[in-house]
């Protein structure tokens, strides 16, 4: 019973991930928020009123799944730091 379970996410692809994030952030501080708390409200209550609506940042964010991004995310951390 105390086997380990595999977690396995088939992944957006990595180029159109970034440019949704970086077009949710650019619209976050366009609208004067800061973008990162922003996103990590988000990421970790997955309640999309923490994304403006502004230049569709809202829709944008709602199209990457959440533990892809989370992936990603610790991914990068440990492999460029």
């Amino acid at each position: 019973m105390d086997k380990t379970r595999q977690f396995t996410l088939t992944q957006n692809a990595p180029d159109e991930m970034k440019q949704v994030m970086t077009s949710v952030y650019e619209a976050l501080v366009e609208k004067g928020y800061n973008p990162i708390n922003q996103i990590v409200g988000y990421i970790l209550s997955e309640d999309p009123t923490y994304i403006t609506t502004h230049n569709n940042a809202r829709s944008l964010i709602r199209r990457i799944d959440r533990d892809e991004l989370l992936q990603v995310l610790v991914r990068n951390y440990l492999l460029n730091n």
